[in-house]
């Protein structure tokens, strides 16, 4: 069984990696994805465990799958 702090720790850096990558801010990120920057911010420091739905939204905004943010081989 997966850890949930393991999870969302490595989601959470996921994000942040591509994020940057992209050269993004927050703010850009997060108006890409239907969502506030104060959720963003809280998802990539692994304050909120988000819904697969969030994740979708925040993959499909960086170019991404969900099987390139989730942690599914840990």
């Amino acid at each position: 069984m997966l850890d949930k702090k393991q999870v969302l720790d490595k989601l959470a850096e996921n994000i942040r990696v591509e994020r940057a990558r992209k050269n993004f801010s927050q703010e850009y990120l997060a108006e890409k994805a239907n969502i506030t920057p104060q959720h963003l911010y809280r998802i990539e420091n692994a304050k909120v465990c988000p819904t697969i739905l969030v994740v979708a939204n925040i993959a499909s905004a960086l170019d991404k799958t969900l099987n390139d943010l989730l942690p599914v081989n840990m």
